[in-house]
């Protein structure tokens, strides 16, 4: 059965960086179409990044020129490179997957599967 485990989360200080690393395994991961969202509690959870499986990337505003997405397709691995890090960037960072081509990158419904989470801390 289809997995994604999340890692990298952890405590950094604004301005830091961290990486995420989403490892998949039980699909066909180049068909894929991945993505980042990220939920703080008592809130909905909410888009940070896309990356279609014809490579196409897509970002929240908020995170435009200070996020990253990627994919390793030979190691089933996708990233999230967190940069100049504020503290409005803490939240469970979950990462999903989906094989839903409608071009709605940013809903929650277009993904089937997703990981249980890796907790972003960002201190001020």
């Amino acid at each position: 059965q289809v997995q994604l485990v999340e890692s990298g989360g952890g405590l950094a200080q604004t301005g830091g960086s961290l990486r995420l690393v989403c490892a998949a395994s039980g699909l066909t991961f180049s068909d894929s179409h991945m993505a980042w969202f990220r939920q703080v509690p008592g809130k909905e959870r909410e888009f940070v990044a896309a990356l279609r499986k014809s490579d196409e990337t897509f970002f929240r505003n908020s995170v435009k020129g200070r996020f990253t997405i990627s994919r390793d397709n030979t190691n089933n691995t996708v990233y999230l490179q967190m940069s100049d890090l504020k503290p409005e960037d803490t939240a469970v960072y979950y990462c999903a997957a989906g094989f839903n081509n409608e071009p709605f990158y940013y809903l929650r419904h277009q993904y089937g599967y997703w990981g249980q989470g890796t907790q972003v801390t960002v201190s001020a």
